[in-house]
């Protein structure tokens, strides 16, 4: 069966953590927000905000994270991302997922230095030139974290269909306070996430991994369907 186009970007779209230094305009920038706006929203709320940094304002958040980093400042994170006690068919996901990106990088199973290195590059947005930090309203319901998801994944596509790449770094949430002090945040508002974007490295090696999805009988089932 031929791909519709949709399917083709979202068969072609992956985490990317290695970047190019080539800026991106704020055009595209500010095409791809606006086309992420556009997913689905219960009641229109359209909760959520995407603040869209470069240059300077980049760095300086960027500089503020390294220090805190440096100084083994305890995490501070204001929702749980992953389930705990983690389930063991999600384990196995996650596990497979860091063993693809660790060997794509050649570090050992056993080097947990370069484990953390590498894990702290999240806090630099892997040198992409666009960082987006994602805030959520906190006193919205947990529908409204589906709907901000949602926007999350047009975002996605909608980058992708540009020639753009991005991946999302939920580990910016672990230091919400920071990003706070340094963007002077609303008090209102959560750090969810940040987005790195930008044109990939394809010669980076890290940009080779790929993971594998469940098989369609894990995750869903057609009942009443003659074919």
């Amino acid at each position: 069966m031929t791909q519709t186009p949709l399917e083709a970007l979202l068969a072609q779209r992956h985490s990317v953590r290695a970047y190019r230094p080539d800026p991106v305009p704020a055009a595209d920038v500010a095409a791809i927000l606006t086309a992420a706006r556009r997913a689905p929203s219960g009641g229109n709320l359209q909760p959520g905000h995407f603040l869209a940094l470069t240059g300077a304002p980049f760095a300086a958040l960027k500089a503020s994270l390294a220090e805190g980093i440096a100084v083994n400042r305890p995490p501070v994170a204001e929702y749980d991302y992953f389930p705990d006690p983690m389930p063991p068919q999600f384990k196995a996901r996650q596990r497979a997922a860091g063993a693809a990106l660790y060997a794509a990088l050649g570090i050992a199973h056993r080097d947990v230095p370069g484990r953390r290195a590498q894990f702290a590059r999240n806090y630099d947005f892997f040198d992409a030139p666009v960082g987006l930090v994602v805030t959520i309203e906190r006193d919205m319901g947990k529908g409204c974290w589906m709907d901000l998801g949602m926007a999350l994944m047009a975002l996605w596509l909608a980058a992708e269909a540009r020639g753009l790449a991005s991946t999302g770094i939920g580990a910016l949430a672990h230091y919400g306070d920071l990003v706070h002090a340094a963007l002077d945040l609303p008090a209102d508002r959560m750090v969810v996430c940040g987005i790195a974007l930008g044109h990939a490295d394809a010669d980076a090696p890290v940009n080779a991994t790929r993971t594998d999805r469940a098989a369609f009988e894990e995750f869903a089932e057609l009942r009443g369907f003659d074919a």
